[in-house]
């Protein structure tokens, strides 16, 4: 029998603050200083991009200064997303063994389902819809994600209980063709909240913390127990938002890698996200990569496996991409949600489709 989880709520948090704490709850975890851990969190008005997404393609900049709208880069991968006090957010810290299960995909399915249980002890039909959101009829109630660092999986996801569904799509740049895809006119459509579903009925915050531990206890066949948060961690979460994670460096490290004109772009949506590429061709017949930058919504785990990819495509001749990508991930221990190699090579083969001619 594993112990119990461990369950933590951190309260409202400055976004880089929050995201920093899970930074040293995922370094405590793997150093076995802490167990495996529920935590419930909260954000003030609040943009969040993916770790690998472009920052001013996603976020309207302009809007969140003139608003008080906090930007954030996540550690974990995904899409962007508008948080403020009108939602819940929960994540799972634990080892790689505590549920017995392993693959990304299967963790993710398991821990959604249990998610939606918890929606339903608060009367409210959630079902999981693959790759990552719970939903209620087709509207999106819990958007979710994780990867693995190590043995150690973080898997996050958030409680729509009430929202400015305005502020939301002023503070996010949302492409038109994610709309379309779902024939929604706005953003606000595609979301639904427990206030919409449950009117006046709509619980507290501590019942429905307590629907979602009873949600996890059930579907995942663990034990949950309120416990502290530890010095070690409060300490170190400081020391992420200061070096890295609170910096304005950090949130920007990714931003209009397009502007350059010698950069060629390209983008791919398959299941799993979508993949964009940036290109910057070398030599005299323009036949070699320089170098490559890789965004997108896409999940991989660990994060940094995306650089590393980059890194390794460095100097490659152009038509020996597919063959590097295929044996990059070959050697590597990668887990990946619904994305595959060859939708990397495909984002990449479209931005090279604006070379056709000139090399």
């Amino acid at each position: 029998m594993t112990k119990p989880f461990r369950i933590i709520d951190t309260g409202v948090r400055e976004g880089r603050a929050n995201i920093a704490f899970d930074a040293a709850l995922i370094e405590e975890r793997q150093a076995d200083r802490v167990p495996d851990t529920i935590r419930f969190l909260r954000f003030p008005p609040t943009a969040l991009i993916g770790r690998h997404q472009d920052l001013s393609r996603e976020i309207n900049l302009g809007f969140c200064k003139s608003n008080n709208v906090g930007t954030v880069r996540r550690i974990t991968g995904g899409g962007a997303i508008y948080l403020d006090e009108g939602q819940l957010g929960w994540e799972l810290v634990f080892h790689r063994s505590s549920l017995g299960v392993a693959a990304l995909p299967d963790l993710a399915r398991e821990i959604c389902n249990a998610a939606a249980r918890g929606f339903q002890e608060l009367g409210v039909d959630a079902k999981f819809r693959p790759r990552n959101d719970i939903e209620v009829d087709g509207r999106k109630i819990s958007g979710t994600g994780g990867f693995f660092d190590g043995d150690v999986l973080i898997y996050q996801g958030t409680v729509l209980v009430d929202m400015n569904a305005q502020q939301m799509v002023s503070a996010l740049n949302i492409p038109q063709s994610k709309l379309a895809k779902r024939e929604l006119d706005s953003a606000a459509q595609r979301v639904v909240t427990l206030k919409e579903l449950l009117g006046d009925g709509v619980p507290d915050i501590e019942t429905i913390k307590q629907a979602l531990i009873k949600g996890f206890s059930d579907g995942l066949g663990i034990s949950a127990e309120p416990g502290e948060i530890t010095e070690n961690e409060e300490v170190l979460a400081n020391r992420f938002f200061i070096e890295e994670i609170g910096t304005d460096e950090f949130v920007a490290e990714i931003d209009n890698p397009g502007d350059d004109n010698e950069v060629l772009a390209g983008t791919h949506t398959g299941p799993g996200g979508t993949i964009d590429t940036f290109l910057k061709l070398d030599g005299p017949t323009k036949r070699v990569l320089q170098r490559a930058l890789i965004s997108g919504d896409f999940f991989v785990t660990p994060p940094r496996i995306v650089f590393d990819l980059e890194a390794h495509l460095a100097g490659t001749r152009i038509d020996e991409i597919d063959d590097e990508i295929d044996n990059f991930f070959a050697n590597n221990d990668i887990d990946m949600l619904s994305v595959s190699p060859d939708d990397f090579k495909t984002a990449i083969a479209n931005a090279m489709q604006e070379a056709v001619g000139d090399v």
